[in-house]
């Protein structure tokens, strides 16, 4: 697993690549954020061709209405998200660095220098973690007072955490976690499917 790079370890996986530091922006909801979507799916899509299983816009900013840090985030499912060799490639060529490897997950973003407009988020395809964003993004998408909530929150915390993006994330996780246990409910209400 990319053994020849340099990285740290970092909750269970490799980190690769310097820190950005810039501070965290929220910013509210750009309706410029799907067509940006769009414009990047094709490019991944043509890349990828028949390795991408599915391409989907995933975060805040692929629910309506609500603040978000203005960053899309893509999900690409892959038959096999380890073989990290079949599809980093053509990601890379797309504009993007591979920053985080663990089992089960790879994260990519511009590199250092280049506007951070994008990320990718590579996992495999029937999996856990698939699914749990593709859930909370229908469960907010279906629940507005949740989402501006979680819009609020966000707006707090990137004022709170400065540039600490990983303080960032940590402190959504209750918000998320409770959210996710909210959404299996409906999910299973519902008759939801990924």
């Amino acid at each position: 697993m990319d053994a020849q790079e340099p990285g740290r370890e970092f909750r269970g996986g490799i980190i690769r690549g310097p820190e950005r530091g810039d501070a965290i922006e929220v910013v509210p909801w750009d309706p410029a954020w799907p067509q940006r979507y769009e414009q990047m799916r094709a490019r991944l899509a043509a890349a990828l061709g028949q390795l991408a299983l599915r391409i989907e816009h995933v975060g805040s900013t692929s629910i309506e209405g609500i603040p978000a840090k203005p960053v899309v985030y893509i999900q690409v499912s892959v038959p096999d998200v380890d073989d990290t060799d079949t599809y980093r490639e053509q990601v890379e060529s797309c504009g993007f660095s591979l920053r985080y490897i663990t089992a089960g997950w790879r994260y990519f973003r511009p590199p250092p220098g280049l506007p951070r407009d994008y990320q990718v988020h590579v996992v495999e395809v029937g999996s856990d973690r698939e699914r749990a964003r593709l859930l909370f993004r229908d469960f907010m998408r279906s629940h507005p007072g949740e989402a501006a909530e979680y819009g609020r929150l966000k707006i707090r915390l990137a004022q709170h955490d400065g540039t600490d993006r990983i303080q960032y994330n940590d402190d959504k996780g209750p918000f998320i976690k409770a959210a996710l246990e909210a959404a299996e409910e409906w999910a299973a209400r519902t008759g939801w499917q990924p």
